[in-house]
């Protein structure tokens, strides 16, 4: 059965203002930002744990 994910992403506010985060399971966050990274766009990841452990 396939199940349908969502990943929440949103943009964040305060320090992380330039970052988005989205969901990755029930308390796991991703917080990344845009980047160009060798004259391409690219995913930064910056940090990657539970709710309390990345805000």
């Amino acid at each position: 059965m396939l199940t349908a994910l969502r990943l929440n992403t949103h943009k964040l506010k305060g320090e992380l203002k330039d970052s988005y985060a989205c969901s990755a399971g029930y308390d796991l966050r991703i917080i990344f930002k845009f980047v160009e990274y060798e004259q391409t766009q690219a995913i930064l990841l910056e940090s990657i744990g539970t709710h309390d452990e990345v805000y």
